[in-house]
């Protein structure tokens, strides 16, 4: 059994909160976050064959990666603002299919004891277009289903 993603997406407000809580210590969430051979693993859709150009999860460091399938490429990149680790980080976010269009995330990784962790992220964008077009994307779908493979990738470990 997987936990459950919530998604806020707050009407009228160009941001998404989301929450999640893994059954995993805060250091290998984490670690699935900065390791670019786990995050090939489930970070994205079902379906999707994932391609990491370069992958830094430092303070500084940046991240371009190529998400592809049968019906074509998607390439996204940013830059981390901020990263500390098993705590938090802020990073940039653009889908190069919209160029110019680039969110803030915030990611914090919090220890809830027993060995499980709880993910909370809030995202900022330009516009509340930009924000509903992410809506409307079905971001959630595909988070809810990386997650999943993040949650088998952690059970494994």
């Amino acid at each position: 059994m997987t936990n459950a993603l919530t998604v806020t997406a707050p009407e009228g407000l160009p941001f998404i909160d989301f929450e999640r809580e893994f059954d995993a210590p805060v250091s290998a969430v984490f670690r699935a976050h900065q390791d670019p051979e786990l995050i090939k693993q489930w970070l994205g859709p079902n379906g999707y064959e994932m391609e990491i150009e370069h992958f830094d999860f430092r303070t500084g460091g940046g991240y371009r990666y190529i998400h592809r399938n049968a019906d074509g490429e998607y390439a996204f990149h940013g830059v981390f603002h901020v990263v500390r680790e098993n705590e938090f980080a802020i990073q940039t976010f653009e889908f190069e299919g919209f160029p110019d269009v680039v969110s803030i995330e915030a990611m914090t990784f919090e220890d809830l004891g027993n060995g499980r962790t709880r993910l909370r992220g809030h995202s900022v964008y330009p516009s509340q277009e930009a924000r509903d077009g992410m809506i409307s994307s079905d971001m959630e779908v595909g988070m809810s289903e990386g997650y999943t493979r993040l949650d088998q990738l952690l059970a494994a470990a």
